[in-house]
């Protein structure tokens, strides 16, 4: 199964499991007057449309090179990505007009019930943010991963209507807002998350060296390619699930352009052997 085949298939899998829990969280919530889990339905709600951005930004990114995109489509990802921040910052503040809102207005308490619910969801989506980060990291899809973190920031606001709900049915009455405390806090949570989804893709689409470990892992291979005496510089920039590489070779001084050509092409079918995550490689020869 091929990186973007893996892609699409875990993006259906966060699409369904989000409609899912939209649904059953909405019902929950109304139902068992939990304002907490409506905040965490309209979060799940926000989830599927950012799923299936992050579904048709994988597509477009996967496009082969075309004579005005030498390099691929790449890029498209960190753009999906920072789409998807933008829908979790809009459920956040709306959860969080609507939490203030609702801690001033009389209201019933929370159906004990609901926390049955809320414990499934925890442990269904604490699973699905590491089903999702476990493949994320295996495609090097930055977009993949915020959706991963939208499971993540789900299964951290479950826990803090959780804690809400428990505290008002423990209290009583009087504490019925303890439920909408716990929907402001769990807001806040999604902004931060926001800015740690954001930070990385902001970094891709910046060329911003972050790939030390994989610098080292292309010496290691250069090294190991007769006739390659050294590597100088070597310059790595993301583009979706593939890195794109400069690098500088050391090699014999002496020898003719022709065997400087062919040791530079060699090292680059090395390269994409040893190293299948690399995309548009360039080697430049330098003289020993």
């Amino acid at each position: 199964m091929s990186n973007q085949e893996k892609a699409i298939k875990t993006t259906y899998f966060s699409i369904i499991g989000n409609t899912a829990l939209a649904v059953i969280k909405g019902l929950a919530g109304f139902f068992g007057n939990s304002y907490a889990l409506i905040a965490d339905a309209i979060e799940s709600t926000t989830d599927i449309f950012a799923s299936f951005l992050v579904l048709l930004g994988i597509k477009y990114t996967n496009r082969p090179a075309d004579d005005n995109h030498p390099y691929g489509h790449g890029r498209a990802e960190p753009l999906i990505t920072f789409l998807v921040v933008g829908f979790l910052i809009t459920s956040a503040m709306v959860i969080a007009y609507e939490s203030i809102i609702n801690i001033n207005r009389p209201h019933e308490l929370p159906k004990p019930w609901t926390l049955i619910v809320l414990g499934g969801i925890i442990v269904w989506k604490e699973y699905s943010f590491r089903l999702v980060m476990q493949k994320a990291n295996q495609i090097n899809s930055s977009s993949l991963k915020a959706d991963a973190w939208h499971h993540r920031a789900d299964a951290i606001t479950s826990v803090a209507a959780f804690i809400g709900i428990s505290a008002a049915l423990f209290l009583g009455q009087g504490y019925e807002e303890a439920d909408d405390w716990a929907a402001l806090f769990a807001s806040g949570f999604i902004l931060y998350n926001s800015y740690l989804i954001f930070r990385p893709a902001l970094g891709e689409i910046m060329d911003e060296h972050l790939y030390d470990d994989l610098v080292k892992e292309i010496r290691e291979v250069s090294s190991h390619v007769d006739g390659i005496i050294d590597t100088e510089k070597c310059f790595i920039r993301k583009a979706g699930m593939v890195y794109h590489v400069d690098l500088h070779a050391r090699v014999n001084g002496e020898i003719s352009v022709k065997e400087g050509h062919d040791l530079a092409h060699q090292l680059k079918d090395r390269l994409k052997l040893e190293i299948p995550k690399l995309g548009h490689i360039l080697i430049h020869v330098e003289p020993n």
